[in-house]
């Protein structure tokens, strides 16, 4: 019997590395195996992974919270109550939300189960969603997975991979439900500014359409207007957005994060909460408070990052055929690399002569061939992401050198 025959499409052509080789960072063990190699692993968007990230103070949070009665038992399946006041109080300080903790926020088990609750309540089988791309893979696959069709509109490099209004346009169909928007973007960096917003917001009204948007990486965008959706005039009661504890505060294995909207559908999301994603850890939201409570630890990734997006941008820019644009935002950077062949064969080429594992842009969507996406945010110590840079650039100028 072929089981597979009886899964949705979706399970069905999926694969997950028992009977063929996943490029794809976080499918499979081979990444793993990699990592045993010794390979440089800049596919993972993991920040200092795999050294120390914890702050002393956050860790003692953490495990004063396990030492309680209450540890290994769960909390609301909508979250920790004094976690979600201390959130009401970020969002109003740093996204311009005002919002009630006990009716616009509920906390996930990290923010990828927190994307796929954000998008499963409106996507009935056949609906369009449009995802401005190249994109975050599960943007694709989580509308996927609920039966819907990813309608890819491709941004520029031309114009910074600022948000395509006129092509969104053209895309809609009476089928169209939603827009799926990573703001920050993973993987181009985009910081969309207040132009693309503005545009959106028009759009998503004037076509009576659901707004959700991931905001993963909103924490370090140095020096560029982060701007969140929701805050825009007529947004809040049509837009569902995602926040993250992992990316900005390098918080990922303790696996939180939250859903803010308006409560007419957060009524609805608190109701079915038990059913789709479960309580998030008891312990791990009490160090999440302790977190907010200091954010000042951030800093050493903000300078990190800063360091490693110049020196990226200097190094990578100097190798023949390869180009890339200053990072905008986090820790990642889109490279061109084109002129040297698949971006799928300059990865393997990476991974076999410098010791470097990437991330084929093949995977974020229309646009993503011919590039890399590379993480400049693994490792603690700057000096092993500058040595990796320059492997991967002696081993691209030998490869530029050979097409010659």
């Amino acid at each position: 019997m072929d089981i597979r025959s009886k899964m949705t499409d979706a399970f069905r052509t999926a694969q997950g590395g028992l009977f063929s080789a996943v490029e794809k960072a976080d499918v499979g063990s081979a990444y793993q195996e990699l990592e045993r190699r010794g390979v440089a692993l800049m596919g993972w968007a993991d920040p200092f992974m795999p050294d120390r990230s914890l702050p002393d103070f956050i860790e003692q949070a953490w495990l004063d919270a396990v030492r309680q009665d209450a540890a290994p038992h769960y909390t609301a399946p909508i979250g920790d109550a004094e976690l979600k006041q201390a959130i009401a109080k970020k969002l109003q300080a740093q996204n311009g939300l005002t919002v009630d903790p006990e009716r616009n926020i509920l906390i996930t088990p990290g923010s990828d189960s927190g994307l796929y609750f954000a998008i499963l309540p409106f996507v009935h089988p056949g609906d369009e969603v449009l995802i401005p791309c190249p994109s975050y893979p599960n943007n694709f696959l989580d509308v996927r997975i609920m039966g819907g069709t990813p309608v890819p509109v491709q941004l520029r490099p031309e114009t910074g991979y600022q948000l395509d209004l006129a092509a969104m346009e053209a895309a809609v169909t009476p089928r169209t439900r939603m827009v799926v928007l990573t703001h920050p973007n993973n993987p181009t960096t985009t910081v969309y500014d207040r132009a693309s917003l503005e545009g959106l917001a028009d759009f998503v009204i004037r076509h009576d359409l659901v707004l959700v948007v991931d905001q993963a990486f909103e924490d370090f965008t140095f020096g560029n207007e982060m701007l969140s959706p929701a805050a825009l005039p007529g947004m809040f009661e049509r837009t569902v957005t995602v926040f993250s504890f992992s990316k900005g505060m390098g918080l990922s294995g303790l696996r939180v994060g939250y859903i803010v909207c308006d409560d007419r559908i957060m009524d609805a999301m608190y109701a079915n909460a038990v059913a789709v994603i479960g309580a998030t850890s008891t312990s791990a939201q009490r160090a999440m408070l302790a977190a907010l409570a200091r954010p000042e630890f951030m800093q050493q990734f903000a300078d990190a990052y800063d360091r490693r997006r110049k020196r990226a941008f200097e190094v990578l820019n100097s190798i023949p055929g390869v180009s890339m644009q200053m990072p905008q935002s986090g820790f990642l950077c889109w490279v061109d690399v084109s002129a040297l062949g698949s971006s799928a064969d300059v990865a393997a080429y990476l991974l076999e002569q410098a010791g470097v594992s990437v991330n084929d842009g093949v995977n974020y969507g229309p646009g993503g061939e011919g590039h890399l996406r590379i993480v400049l945010g693994v490792y603690r110590d700057d000096e092993k992401v500058f040595a990796a840079l320059d492997r991967i650039r002696g081993a691209l100028t030998r490869l530029a050198d050979s097409r010659h």
